[in-house]
């Protein structure tokens, strides 16, 4: 017999618990770590290091592309899109950056992305985002 306290299957989302804390800086911190790599990699002949940088650089691109995508669908609300009519193609075009940056090894396409997570967060401290999201200081 089926226990009704027991689910039958599993599902995953950003977070079990919704914390309410968005902040685009944890995407320009992903995309930031891409641009150097990427250096890095121009600079070096190294292959081993160049295979390295490529591992690590898919990887942050796709966190990247994930904090993109958790600001875009769970932050972003429709009066949001009120006050910027172009935030979902913003949101689109970043998260399309992203996967660009996870494919080449282009620092342009890195500047890209960084240029529209900058629109992002301008977005989202122009709607609150700061206040709304971030804990204030506690005193001790």
């Amino acid at each position: 017999m089926r226990n009704p306290l027991r689910p039958t299957r599993r599902v995953h989302a950003h977070c079990d618990i919704p914390c309410g804390i968005y902040d685009p800086a944890q995407a320009r911190i992903e995309a930031e770590s891409c641009y150097k790599i990427i250096e890095k990699y121009n600079a070096s002949s190294d292959e081993l290091l160049r295979a390295r940088c490529i591992d690590i650089k898919e990887e942050r691109a796709e966190l990247t592309k994930h904090h993109i995508d958790v600001l875009w669908h769970d932050y972003f609300k429709p009066e949001h899109l009120e006050k910027f009519p172009d935030l979902h193609d913003v949101c689109w075009k970043a998260s399309k950056a992203a996967s660009r940056v996870k494919q080449t090894t282009d620092l342009e396409a890195a500047k890209e992305l960084l240029g529209l997570i900058d629109k992002i967060d301008e977005m989202w401290r122009a709607s609150g985002g700061p206040e709304k999201t971030r804990l204030q200081a506690v005193a001790v």
